[in-house]
């Protein structure tokens, strides 16, 4: 796994080892070594150049095309942006765009086959990782820590919205 010295961005120090408790910093600190080696997996199973945005295009995607307006709307992002997005994603080759048969003025984009085979990648990477975790953790500390997130998930309506395909992607 990734390691990462957290720093805080105002004073360049060590953040306080007294914040190690802080449930939101680790979550956050856990998050991005674990986007990292995902995304490091899928970059040597062939797919360096996703990114993290990618993965929200492609669960729009996985149950058929979408227009791209539409698509700006489940992203939160303005048309402009989602194009963008969509030309990036059709450059490397995970989507196609064609004109929607339902309106010829309208553009849908759809995964291609190296785009389900990126979505694979994802997926067989992040079991692996999540595999890794448990083995550290052991399979009752791995059991109570699960619970343990399902009841603050629920709490929180985060899985919920994640797996609504509600979560969006932060631009900041």
């Amino acid at each position: 796994m990734v390691e990462y010295l957290m720093v805080d961005h105002v004073t360049s120090s060590p953040v306080d080892p007294g914040a190690a408790g802080d449930l939101s910093l680790l979550f956050t600190a856990l998050a991005a070594a674990c986007d990292a080696e995902v995304r490091g997996r899928m970059a040597a199973a062939g797919h360096a150049e996703v990114r993290t945005v990618h993965g929200y295009v492609f669960q729009h995607l996985l149950g058929g095309p979408v227009r791209v307006s539409d698509l700006a709307g489940l992203l939160g992002m303005t048309p402009q942006g989602a194009s963008k997005v969509v030309a990036e994603m059709e450059r490397i080759g995970y989507l196609t765009r064609r004109a929607d048969p339902e309106d010829q003025r309208a553009r849908v984009v759809e995964l291609t086959g190296h785009g389900r085979d990126a979505v694979e990648a994802g997926r067989t990477a992040r079991a692996a990782v999540t595999a890794e975790l448990r083995a550290v953790l052991g399979e009752t500390a791995a059991g109570d820590l699960v619970s343990s997130l399902d009841r603050l998930a629920d709490h929180t309506g985060a899985m919920r919205e994640l797996l609504a395909r509600r979560l969006r992607p932060r631009y900041t």
